[in-house]
């Protein structure tokens, strides 16, 4: 090969790598918006498909950090292995996803609507030592998981139970005895 033609394909190779390396860092900002954009739509769906399978999909996670965890990990792992992605746009998806977690969170402390919307409310299971069926069966709760709920808390019959509340977390709360003094903790308690 010529002399000519090695300062050709050397050129050449050069503003290749020069041009993978500007892309390495910010590759335009189409690329950015596009970011901006299905990070937040994604998270909305992410939010109205955890809302509407019920509070058994969080299992001791609300919404939110489940969220958070799942599309974090799944961002960086995204950004790390897809070598299109280019590294701002991962870290701006991180921003957005970080951002809108802490922005829902602030909004749904001051305003009661907001709070509404993005979480429900803790459910009735039984009350008196009386089954709630309706409300086991929307929450797709069965008697065997209310029988090992209430093992771990060495109870052995349900009739020996007052109250049992799913909790917005997945968790199940027992309270053996209601008081007039505890009712308070059951106001914001939902009952089907």
């Amino acid at each position: 090969m010529s002399r000519t033609g090695k300062l050709y394909l050397a050129s050449h190779a050069n503003g290749y790598n020069q041009t993978l390396m500007e892309k390495f860092f910010f590759d335009n900002w189409e690329s950015i918006l596009r970011t901006f954009t299905i990070t937040i739509l994604a998270y909305v769906a992410m939010i109205f498909l955890l809302r509407s399978s019920g509070k058994r999909t969080l299992s001791k996670m609300n919404a939110f950090d489940f969220i958070v965890t799942v599309a974090l990990g799944s961002s960086l792992s995204a950004v790390a292995l897809n070598k299109s992605i280019p590294l701002i746009d991962g870290v701006f998806a991180f921003f957005l996803l970080i951002f809108l977690q802490y922005a829902i969170t602030w909004l749904s402390v001051r305003y009661k609507a907001v709070k509404h919307l993005i979480t429900s409310k803790p459910t009735l299971l039984l009350y008196k030592g009386e089954l709630l069926h309706d409300a086991l069966k929307k929450e797709r709760i069965t008697v065997e998981e209310l029988y090992m709920a209430a093992r771990k808390k060495g109870i052995t019959d349900l009739r020996h139970i007052d109250v049992i509340v799913l909790e917005t977390t997945g968790d199940m709360t027992i309270m053996p005895d209601v008081e007039d003094a505890q009712a308070e903790t059951l106001q914001n308690v939902g009952k089907v």
